[in-house]
């Protein structure tokens, strides 16, 4: 996932060009929403020879289905260099650890072992899924979370789930349908969409949720499990039943929300931001 890649590249979550993973600088560029690394500086961090170039050419011989398949794991992009922009050969996370399998190198093999045991892991949260629960648990708390944060999310997770589920039986499957709908929800309950909000906190490519207040949380799960009850009464069927059903679900939590901040005279919509350094966090308490 791409959550992953941060224990893959030092730094990978970080906001600047460069992603550095022992020493070895990784470039990085941003396409359709995710990372994109450059295979070059990948492979070079892993093998000994100097010519990256070359050992890709080989590496694609010996493995004739990553040869096969590379022109959909790896595409042209323009990447930020020292001398510029530059048109580089860069792969998603899913497409650097494909390239990782095929590296026959000592420094390789932390990484395949690695994923040896994400894949026993995920097999084993297959079989039972109260184990990936509180491997997520265990995650949030040492980045630093407080507990009565981690079960907020872990709530507002299972009350994602549940709507989600229900969209699958309406005939709702599109990612992109899934989002816009998300966006009705937030609009609703918020006052303001996704984006805007991702805007107000400072926040690129993390996770909007994983960055909100405890008030924030408990609105997003209002407005969810609220659309997930009117999208049952309605009997709502396919995106545009389903997409009235989220904006009557986001206004449930957006009423409730005006009557909080009309109350406390405060905005429930906030720029405080749960960021994953030592440091942001030292600087959130001192706000």
């Amino acid at each position: 996932s791409g959550k992953s890649l941060s224990v893959l590249l030092k730094g990978a979550t970080v906001e600047t060009k460069i992603a550095v993973f022992k020493g070895q600088g990784i470039r990085k560029t941003l396409h359709n929403d995710e990372w994109w690394f450059v295979v070059e500086d990948v492979v070079l961090a892993l093998i000994d020879s100097r010519d990256p170039k070359q050992y890709i050419q080989r590496l694609k011989q010996r493995d004739p289905e990553l040869g096969k398949g590379w022109v959909q794991i790896v595409h042209t992009l323009s990447v930020e260099t020292e001398g510029g922009k530059q048109h580089m050969l860069c792969a998603n996370t899913e497409g650097v650890f494909r390239i990782i399998q095929s590296i026959p190198s000592p420094k390789a093999e932390p990484f395949k072992r690695w994923l040896a045991r994400v894949g026993y892991e995920r097999v084993q949260e297959i079989e039972d899924p109260e184990l990936g629960t509180k491997r997520t648990k265990a995650l949030y708390k040492a980045k630093g979370y407080s507990d009565d944060w981690i079960e907020k999310r872990m709530r507002g997770i299972a009350i994602r789930e549940e709507l989600t589920d229900e969209w699958k039986k309406r005939d709702v499957k599109q990612e992109q349908e899934y989002s816009i709908l998300t966006a009705e929800i937030a609009k609703a309950a918020f006052g303001v969409t996704p984006g805007e909000h991702k805007e107000l906190k400072g926040l690129k490519r993390e996770n909007l949720r994983d960055h909100m207040t405890d008030l924030e949380l408990i609105f997003s799960m209002l407005g969810e499990a609220a659309t997930t009850e009117i999208t049952r009464v309605d009997d709502a069927r396919g995106f545009e039943e389903s997409r009235t059903a989220a904006r009557r679900g986001g206004e449930v939590a957006g009423t409730a929300r005006r009557d909080l901040e009309k109350k406390t005279r405060k905005r429930v919509v906030s720029s405080t931001n749960y960021l994953t350094e030592p440091e942001g966090r030292k600087r959130l308490e001192k706000k």
